[in-house]
């Protein structure tokens, strides 16, 4: 989406391309003269700016700093380790947005509306110590609508040096662990880039999933089923014992071949299930959806929510179309529960509003009072901009993440969807097939959030004591590794983990891209030599650095800083006391990079060994003394002290083979199997789907 061009009226206050960005908006020569407007409201973002002036018109001047203003300092530590007094400095760059934003809001009222989240408050902290201003001046709101930004305006409130303070413990933490890992890291692996707080533990996370993989040995099982009136009846008992499908051996799946020609109905079971509607979207579901609906990658998704947040330029006007999307509360305010109640009322009917709602129960359980400051989910701003209206005004990208807030925010209103469940059991001497099947009868919800493939009639001419003639059929599979990692499910482990905050989790994938740690393919994560080597080092000299419970545990101590249960400076110390330990054993303790691998050398038959030397990691041979460059595109896995080199194979997707196997059990997508260790790929078996037909032919 193009972004907003800004036509400032005076031009003598426009800024050069070179210094750092502010948008100033509705200043002109005469307002100036005069001293302007008398009220100034600061954002960090222009397109915000924008959506906020056109909804306050000339009452107040909006003006953008976009992003913080200030920082520790780039090319010094910047802070104290014994008082944790800050040395914070203004952001090269900046140096002119500061100048300019003070000659603004000199002898002005100063209202710091930058975002509700710790990153947010941070920057208005910052903003009121350089203007010096004090007091109630502080907003936020969790949407951009005129209802949301004049109630905000009429109730300022003091800065929350609680959240500050979070912030500023998470900047010195990741400020230390950056300024003194770093330079060690460069010491050992010449190519290693540097080493993050939180993005370490996310890398131990992907090499241990990519280490699992590979220790994985394939069992061979069989699944063995019928087909009868439309549904798959799998074997499930034997002698009256259940039995899962990896216990079913060859001898059992043979014996069921030959032996079973019909089957008799023993039992249905029919009742009914309620299908509860899903939650509105929080950041990390949203990232989460996005992904695996929409293909995004998490940093796309939250640069256009983020935009959709903050207003887009439509034919209509410079509109913004959902709420603030950093978030990890699903709450939902009472305008908008309301706004909700009426659509589905409107355009559904009675029957589909929520069991809870307001206008459904008679009796609903809404928040007496308003919250200024309660976080919200993410959801439309107004329902009655429908994905069809929107599609009008918004790009496709735009418009396929809107469409999918919507559907979630709309059905998460509605009511439950009812399905009547049956559940059939056959029996064939000491073989007990079960298989069962939904109806749905009442769609709730799902009439705009999904849409079901509406089952075969079929099985309710199915009676109890029926005898039915059969053909089993027995698919040989193998079990499978666990998948690798995609955005989508590493976003899901981190939030379960309680690593990092799902603000956060964009720029953590993506700093393991850049750094060469981890590469994506055909939409999984998978880590390179290089973030193995990494993860080793810091798991031999740093395991706390990148121990998910160490990690969680300091989230749970920002939080309580937050929440002022905690003195953030109390926090750090805390944690200096045990890294510096892990520090100094790793400043005079000798540490070397010298793994065995499976590579053979081309000159000797002997074995490879990987070292890092000048320019990086290479491959040396201890019997010929050879040296070989290591090339980027090989990956491995460092499993002890051994780094085994995976091949890259075709899978039998890519080949075009598919077998009933797959097409009946879900399995790992082609990324998730397009690298197999050498070992395990030499004369491997197939899936192969038989029935005893297929076996009669055969013969």
């Amino acid at each position: 989406m193009a972004k907003s061009k800004v036509v400032e009226k005076d031009k003598k206050n426009e800024l050069d391309n070179q210094s750092a960005d502010i948008e100033l908006k509705g200043q002109s020569k005469n307002e100036e003269s005069k001293g302007g407007k008398k009220k100034v409201i600061i954002v960090e973002s222009p397109a915000k700016a924008k959506t906020i002036e056109r909804i306050l018109g000339n009452d107040y001047q909006v003006i953008s700093s976009k992003g913080h203003i200030r920082d520790l300092p780039q090319k010094q530590f910047g802070v104290d380790l014994n008082s944790l007094k800050l040395d914070f400095e203004i952001i090269p760059g900046k140096e002119s947005v500061v100048e300019q934003i003070k000659k603004m809001t000199s002898g002005k009222e100063v209202l710091l509306a930058s975002d509700q989240d710790r990153e947010g408050e941070a920057i208005a902290w910052h903003l009121s110590t350089i203007l010096g201003v004090k007091g109630k001046n502080r907003i936020t709101f969790t949407e951009i609508t005129e209802r949301a930004i004049k109630e905000a305006v009429k109730n300022p409130r003091e800065i929350d040096m609680n959240k500050v303070n979070a912030q500023l413990a998470r900047r010195v933490l990741d400020r230390i662990v950056g300024y003194m890992i770093s330079p060690l890291l460069w010491r050992i692996i010449k190519d290693a880039r540097s080493a993050g707080r939180v993005q370490s533990a996310a890398l131990k996370i992907i090499c241990e999933r990519e280490r699992e993989r590979y220790r994985f040995v394939p069992q061979k099982y069989f699944k063995v089923w019928i087909d009868i009136a439309g549904l798959k009846a799998y074997l499930t008992k034997v002698d009256g014992k259940k039995i899962k499908p990896t216990d079913i051996t060859e001898e059992i799946s043979k014996d069921v071949l030959q032996k079973v020609k019909s089957v008799r109905l023993v039992d249905i079971d029919v009742k009914e299930v309620r299908k509860n509607p899903p939650a509105p979207f929080i950041t990390s579901t949203l990232q989460q959806d996005a992904a695996s609906k929409l293909g995004f990658p998490v940093s796309k998704t939250m640069k256009i929510a983020q935009e959709l947040y903050e207003g887009v330029d439509t034919k209509e006007g410079h509109t913004a179309f959902i709420t603030y999307m950093r978030t990890d509360s699903t709450r939902v305010s009472d305008v908008a529960k309301e706004a909700a109640e009426k659509f589905i009322l409107k355009n559904f009917g009675r029957e589909y509003l929520n069991e809870s709602s307001e206008v459904a129960s008679k009796k609903g359980s809404k928040t007496k009072g308003k919250v200024q400051d309660a976080h919200e989910c993410i959801r439309p701003v107004d329902v009655n901009i429908t994905p069809e209206k929107a599609k009008e005004l918004l790009d496709k990208d735009h418009h396929k993440l809107y469409e999918l807030i919507w559907k979630r925010f709309i059905a998460s209103q509605m009511s439950s969807a009812i399905y009547k469940q049956y559940s059939y059991d056959f029996e064939s001497g000491k073989y007990v097939f079960e298989a069962s099947i939904r109806e749905r009868i009442f769609d709730g919800f799902e009439k705009v959030y999904t849409i079901d493939n509406e089952p075969s009639e079929k099985h309710k001419e199915l009676k109890v004591d029926q005898e039915y003639l059969v053909e089993p059929k027995s698919a040989e599979a193998q079990t499978t590794p666990p998948d690798r990692y995609t955005e989508a499910s590493l976003v899901k482990t981190l939030e379960m983990e309680g690593i990092g905050r799902p603000s956060t989790y964009a720029t953590i994938i993506q700093t393991l891209l850049d750094r060469g740690y981890v590469v994506k393919k055909r939409k999984t994560l998978i880590p390179t030599i290089l973030g193995f080597v990494v993860n080793h080092y810091l798991e031999q000299r740093f395991p706390d650095i990148v121990d998910k419970g160490f990690t969680a545990e300091m989230e749970k101590e920002l939080d309580e800083v937050e929440n002022g249960k905690k003195d953030w400076k109390e926090v750090v110390k805390s944690f200096l006391k045990e890294f510096n330990k892990d520090l100094e054993r790793a400043k005079n303790e000798f540490f070397a990079i010298d793994f065995d691998t499976d590579i053979t050398c081309e000159d000797c038959s002997g074995n490879y060994k990987l070292k890092v030397g000048k320019y990086g990691l290479y491959l040396h041979c201890p019997n010929c003394k050879t040296n070989k460059a290591l090339k980027s595109d090989v990956f491995g896995v460092i499993d002890g002290n051994k780094l085994y080199v995976l091949e890259e194979q075709e899978s039998q997707e890519e080949n075009g083979e598919k077998n009933s196997v797959q097409s009946e059990e879900s399995s790992a997508n082609s990324g998730n199997r397009k690298f197999y260790r050498k070992r395990r790929t030499s004369g491997s078996k197939k899936s192969s789907t038989k029935s005893a037909s297929s076996k009669a032919k055969k013969k």
